[in-house]
């Protein structure tokens, strides 16, 4: 008899849902930090607010606090400032994400043998961050490889103990 599949149901995440912190790697000292999401501040005379966002490192205590748009922190690539930690090639192409619950959500998804989803009319997102993921994730033939990159990814932040 064959062992059950593993299954994957799609909760309907976006990229956005994984921003309240971000492992990054410290200017400073090239270690991990993280950069979280802080209570916005007025900006003008208007009452226009901008969301907060702070660099904190626990090896090198920097502390840095930005109010760029959220653009400027929300894709690798976008600025050269900061670089996503949890962050690797592959022959296939780059395998990123912002924390270890993005890392994890990854994980499931390539893990799994069956993988679900509710139609896109009810819950109103036709693409979720499973849907975005590219091709070469998603492809069963890429599986090992993608989980052990996942694995190595989840021992850069996770130490052994």
């Amino acid at each position: 008899m064959s062992p059950t599949p593993v299954r994957f149901y799609d909760p309907g995440d976006t990229c956005a849902d994984f921003t309240s912190s971000i492992l990054v790697r410290c200017p400073r000292c090239d270690r991990i930090a993280h950069i979280e999401r802080r209570p916005p501040t007025p900006t003008n005379a208007d009452g226009g607010t901008r969301p907060q966002r702070r660099l904190v490192c626990r090896s090198c205590g920097l502390c840095r606090n930005d109010s760029r748009p959220f653009h400027f922190w929300r894709y690798p690539g976008a600025c050269s400032y900061p670089t996503l930690w949890l962050r690797t090639g592959t022959r296939h192409g780059e395998l990123w994400a912002y924390n270890l619950q993005h890392l994890d959500l990854i994980r499931r998804f390539v893990a799994a043998d069956l993988r679900e989803r509710a139609p896109w009319y009810d819950h109103g997102r036709k693409m979720t961050l499973v849907a975005r993921l590219p091709v070469w994730i998603k492809s069963a033939k890429n599986r090992d490889e993608v989980l052990r990159a996942v694995d190595r990814l989840r021992a850069t932040v996770i130490a052994p103990g």
